[in-house]
Formats: C-alpha cells, structure tokens, sequence
C-alpha cells in the first residue's frame, strides 16, 4: 500500500530517533565495560597475594589436607543480569544451573531477572542480592556472598558445602559462554601447587594469629577475591553482549532507514511527476481555450 509522503517522514524521523537511541545505548556499554574490566585485574593482583599468603602458610604448617568429602551441602552462586538488552543472557544461565542442581541444593542469585529465569527452570534461590550497580558494589556484593556462605556452613554442620560458582565469561571472537566454577571445597591441583612450590624468599614466614584463625581468613579472602573476580567479567561479558546486540539494532535500523528514504524519494518524486502533469495539462487546456476559431 502506497503510503504519503507526510507519513514516510514521520516514520523516517522516528527511525532516526531509535538509531540515536541505540547509538547511545551502545556507547554506554562500551563505555560501562571498561571499569569492570580494571576491576578485574585490580582483583587479580590481590588474589595473587592472598595466594603468597597462603603458599607462606603451608611452607610453615606444612600441606593442607582436606577431609573425605561425605555428605556436603551443594550451594550455587549465579551471576546473572538485570539489566535487560543482552539477549538470554539469564536463561542461559539457568539451564545450567538447572543442569547440577538437585532439590537439596542451597542457591544464591544475583539480580531479580535471573531470579525469573531460575523459576522457569523450577528452582526457588534461597536468597536473591541485587547485581552491583557501578564497581563499588562488586565489594558489597562479594562481601554479602561470602558471608551468606559462612551462613550456610553453620547451617549444614555438622556436615560441610561445595560451593559452584555460576557466572559468563567471554570467550573467542567475541561470543560468551557460561562457566562452572567450584570454590569449595579448594581444588586438590592448587593445594598439590602449594605443597611443592619452593619457597623463594631468605626469610622464614612468621604469623602472630594461631594457624586455624589466620588459615579461616586467608581462605575467606580467597572465596571474596574469586567471587569479585567472577562479578567483574560477568558485567563485562554483559556489557560486551548488549554492546553486541545494540550493534545488530543499529544495522537493522540503518537498513530500515534506508528503506524508508527510497521510498521517500519514489514517492517525492512520483508527486513531483504528477505535479509537472497538472500543470501541463492545465497550460495545455488553457491554450486550446485561447486558441482562436478557423
């Protein structure tokens, strides 16, 4: 259906304005990323520290053992987003989640949305926390997850947990996949790395907290640094996923922009055709009526 030229403008300064907003909006993403990104390698310097202090640790105790894993309370951390715009970014999520949790399984969510996702999938989060807002709250949102798992701890004595942690991460040619990570019980490969990497420092290690103490805070900053460190690429990874789609938008509304203003064009210039037309049938008819008798 032919449509008028008034109309095509309209819709023509409408896809304008869209085009706008979705350049914005992938500016943003691509501006929000960046600090995350810092922020990640900000944590990964501590989590390298916190790991001297716990290789200090074992060079004077000597190597950690873990006890027989019997009956461990499985608790899962999700990451998810609430933001929106990033495709199923949370659905994603929740079939994994779907995919290692049993009826007794104790989870922790982040962001309201991937609580909606979760509930598509049949499970209820024991606790929902809101997603960090800037960088500040990855400390704040880190600090709660750990403490809701020292929580959770108490709860399953006199047994013990296994924490997975369930985030994004980027991955090749810039796609996103999720990522199973176990927090605990400590992974026996980085507990074997601990026990035989020879200590490189002159100086003997000396602590003034009795061992149980500091060893309950060295693992207690290694959860916090692995929880921040896993905040921090999903928020990258989400901003990376909006930036993604807000891409495809705008050559989609380019393509329609460019639709609309061919059609402009036909449709002016069909108008201006018509103009022309009238006005030389009306000259034409005025000619024949000056045009005197034989």
């Amino acid at each position: 259906m032919a449509q008028s030229l008034e109309r095509l403008t309209r819709r023509t300064g409408t896809m304008s304005s869209i085009r706008s907003i979705v350049r914005t909006m992938k500016t943003m993403s691509a501006i929000n990323a960046a600090p995350y990104e810092q922020a990640a390698r900000a944590i990964d310097a501590w989590r390298d520290t916190v790991l001297d202090g716990l290789h200090a640790f074992v060079h004077r105790n000597g190597p950690l053992v873990q006890g027989q894993a019997g009956n461990l309370q499985p608790v899962i951390i999700v990451i998810g987003s609430d933001h929106g715009l990033c495709g199923n970014y949370n659905e994603i999520l929740a079939a994994e989640v779907a995919g290692i949790a049993d009826t007794k399984a104790y989870v922790l969510c982040v962001g309201a949305q991937m609580q909606d996702a979760l509930g598509g999938e049949g499970i209820t989060p024991a606790h929902t926390l809101l997603p960090p807002a800037n960088t500040d709250g990855l400390n704040r949102l880190a600090g709660e997850l750990v403490t809701h798992l020292e929580t959770a701890r108490q709860d399953a004595a006199p047994g013990d947990i296994a924490v997975t942690l369930v985030y994004t991460r980027r991955t090749d040619h810039g796609r996103q996949a999720p990522v199973l990570q176990p927090l605990l019980p400590l992974e026996p490969a980085l507990l074997e790395d601990l026990a035989v990497r020879p200590w490189a420092s002159r100086s003997l290690p000396q602590f003034t907290l009795p061992a149980p103490e500091l060893l309950a805070v060295l693992v207690r900053n290694l959860l916090f640094a692995t929880i921040y460190r896993a905040a921090a690429e999903a928020l990258v990874t989400e901003n990376a996923a909006r930036l993604a789609r807000m891409q495809q938008a705008e050559q989609s509304v380019d393509e329609k922009l460019e639709e609309l203003r061919g059609e402009t064009r036909t449709v002016r210039q069909s108008e201006i055709t018509t103009e022309l037309l009238d006005v030389i049938v009306g000259f034409e008819a005025l000619r024949k009526r000056r045009k005197p008798a034989a």
